[in-house]
């Protein structure tokens, strides 16, 4: 397929870190099925037809999450020698086969009865009761974090709050010593880094490989010490709840705890801190949530529908199909791109306008159908009760620095650092 002459995208690309959005409207308007030729991808632009992609399994399977993120998007990537590498420490660091990546299940890249059978699983540490029980410790955290920020310290929103909560209660929820909380957040960044950000490009790197032996490593060792003797936290409660077949291998519960520490730090962290620079962006916005905290919870989900976290997903067609006119062969990639589809003028109205009054009912932030987001409501739970403790100070704050540093990472948006200071 030929490329659109009026647009020149690549999902991959760091060009539209800054601001894609614009991008993302020419994509609407130009070319709503666009084809990378640099990635290989069908880029999925237009609300209706991401819904399509993300609720037909049977059409755009999971496994290219797997394909893109561990595999850089080759099924069978060619053995360089820091994979080798990597490969024979990550089976020693794990005690498992070096390509047990490939061969486990993994919850974000199956689909079908395998899914819904690691769903049932894992949904059992995620319960809306087992969550609602998590609010004190959030509000005790957050209570905590912000000390700094109300005593007029010089406050860092990512470093001091948006980091430090979701990875303190990840912790907490898989039973991690409280030492080790420095150590997840550094593993989780480096899983980021390697396979979302520069590190990609740079094959296996030194760092990663020491960075992912070291937590699987350590995730063996806990695993262990569950099967010998249970305690109150989320590895426990995986061991307890399987039977017979079905059961995750040790390996495969370290696969989970892996999306875990990932999927639930970055998805937070980036929800509060893009909810905070909306909010500095927008003052009227802010001095309304100021003025009534009961306007929180929309806060929360217009964020998630304005600047979403995790900005696009990964599939695979199983067969010849079309969207929107354009054939897309079999065997295809196809990425459909939540934070296109959520500022789709044919859905909401003046999408571009960040409006905490606004029902952004149906926006796709978490994902659609059976992958929808497992940790959707830890995050709703968790921003909202920051952003609470937030909202009536920042009228009283500015950015330290005129620019936002952006993470690193074509699949996750945010601020790497949101310096706040105290005006006067």
């Amino acid at each position: 397929m030929t490329p659109h002459a009026k647009v020149d995208y690549d999902p991959l690309s760091p060009r539209w870190r800054d601001d894609p959005y614009p991008m993302y409207r020419l994509l609407r308007d130009e070319a709503p099925v666009f084809f990378a030729p640099e990635s290989r991808c069908y880029c999925v632009s237009r609300y209706e037809d991401v819904q399509h992609v993300l609720r037909s399994p049977e059409l755009f399977s999971s496994r290219a999450m797997h394909t893109f993120l561990l595999m850089r998007g080759e099924e069978k990537p060619p053995l360089e020698w820091n994979a080798i590498k990597f490969l024979v420490r990550f089976a020693l660091a794990a005690r498992t086969h070096p390509f047990a990546f490939d061969r486990a299940r993994n919850l974000i890249s199956e689909d079908g009865e395998v899914h819904s059978t690691l769903r049932a699983i894992v949904n059992c540490g995620f319960t809306p009761r087992r969550i609602r029980s998590w609010e004190p410790r959030v509000r005790e955290l957050v209570g905590d974090c912000m000390a700094k920020l109300r005593r007029g310290e010089p406050f860092d929103l990512v470093h001091d709050l948006a980091i430090p909560l979701p990875v303190t209660i990840i912790a907490e929820m898989l039973g991690v010593e409280p030492e080790r909380r420095d150590d997840f957040k550094r593993w989780s960044d480096s899983v980021i880094w390697q396979a979302t950000g520069e590190g990609r490009s740079l094959g296996f790197h030194p760092r990663a490989i020491r960075d992912v032996c070291a937590l699987y490593a350590y995730l063996r060792r806990t695993i262990r010490a569950r099967r010998a003797r249970p305690a109150d936290d989320l590895i426990s409660t995986l061991l307890a709840e399987q039977d017979g077949a079905a059961a995750l291998s040790s390996f495969e519960i370290s696969q989970f705890v892996t999306l875990l520490l990932v999927a639930g730090n970055e998805t937070t962290t980036n929800l509060i801190g893009n909810a905070v620079c909306a909010l500095l962006d927008h003052p009227a916005q802010q001095a309304r949530v100021a003025a009534d905290l009961s306007l929180v919870p929309a806060l929360v989900e217009e964020t998630l529908r304005y600047d979403p976290p995790i900005q696009l997903l990964f599939r695979t067609a199983t067969r010849d199909t079309e969207i929107a006119g354009v054939r897309i062969p079999a065997g295809a990639f196809v990425v459909p791109l939540l934070a296109s589809a959520n500022r789709d003028e044919r859905r909401f109205e003046d999408p571009d306008r960040f409006d905490v009054t606004r029902n952004p009912q149906g926006h796709l932030a978490f994902g659609f159908g059976e992958h929808f987001c497992l940790g959707a409501s830890l995050a709703r739970l968790e921003a909202g009760v920051a952003l609470e403790a937030l909202a009536p100070e920042l009228s009283a704050c500015r950015r330290s620095t005129p620019r936002t540093e952006r993470v690193d990472s074509f699949l996750v948006r945010g601020p790497s650092r949101l310096e706040l200071a105290r005006l006067g």
